[in-house]
């Protein structure tokens, strides 16, 4: 029987590549890759000739079951995504999921990815934190972002330069003006760029500064404070807007989240 290694590349600098990346890459007898014109940049410049396979979100589900027949036979498999660690908001899941199913070893390789530097370099706790990666662009997204209003621990999220601003629009509608927010780009490039600030702030930089490159949005988590009173009224309003939202969307009062249903009672309680 084979193996499946789970190989992280570099987010932008070609020096993050590890030694024992290189070595795994050069060793396995077959390496998938998110998309192939992108990789072969990377593999030419270590000298990597072994054989390239395209295995994107478009096309595992009907590959997987040859691949793991494949790795089952004895080969050894190297998994690799255009930028950073496979299976973080990248294809990489699926396979994983089914060589364990299939009892496959399964080695994730140490290394580059996005929102670990952005975190440390934010300034904001990392002492505790949850990733959330990129918000469903429509449906759903309303919901997400209701469910985040309280959440205590900081908060990453992936973007995309041309959705940014609007996407911190919509945060200061959901977190207040005031919410301390960094937006990492180009990590690890020449044009590498930490804003930091309240989210009015970093709004206000990138209307006048068109973003560009991969983008790492670090939010603060909610703080308790001694006017938390009123700051909690204010995001019962807010709430109660996203509310209005989620029944324009006609859906089942019953198959509501806990945290929406907290917002239907507390705007309830300011309408009295």
């Amino acid at each position: 029987m084979g193996k499946l290694y789970v190989v992280p590349t570099p987010v932008g600098n070609m020096e993050d590549m590890t030694f024992r990346a290189i070595r795994v890459l050069k060793e396995a007898d077959l390496i998938l890759a998110e998309d192939t014109r992108t990789s072969s940049v990377l593999l030419r410049h270590y000298d990597i000739k072994n054989h390239l396979l395209s295995h994107h979100k478009f096309n595992e589900h009907q590959t997987v079951e040859q691949l793991v027949e494949r790795i089952l036979a004895g080969e050894t498999v190297a998994l690799i995504s255009d930028a950073g660690t496979p299976a973080i908001s990248d294809p990489g899941f699926l396979m994983v999921r089914e060589c364990i199913r299939n009892g496959i070893e399964v080695t994730c390789l140490p290394g580059a990815t996005a929102f670990v530097p952005a975190l440390v370099s934010s300034g904001l706790p990392d002492e505790r934190f949850c990733f959330e990666g990129f918000l469903p662009q429509k449906k759903g997204r309303n919901t997400r972002l209701l469910s985040l209003v309280n959440e205590p621990r900081t908060i990453i999220f992936y973007e995309s330069p041309y959705r940014l601003v609007k996407t911190l629009e919509q945060f200061i509608g959901y977190f207040g003006p005031d919410r301390p927010v960094a937006v990492c780009r180009e990590i690890s490039k020449i044009h590498e760029e930490c804003v930091r600030g309240s989210l009015k702030e970093v709004l206000s930089h990138f209307q006048k500064n068109e973003p560009k490159g991969e983008i790492v949005i670090v939010l603060g988590g909610k703080v308790e404070t001694p006017d938390s009173g009123n700051l909690d009224r204010e995001n019962e309003i807010n709430e109660g807007k996203q509310v209005q939202v989620i029944s324009s969307e006609n859906r089942d009062l019953k198959k509501l989240s806990n945290a929406e249903r907290c917002a239907l009672r507390r705007i309830n309680k300011i309408n009295q």
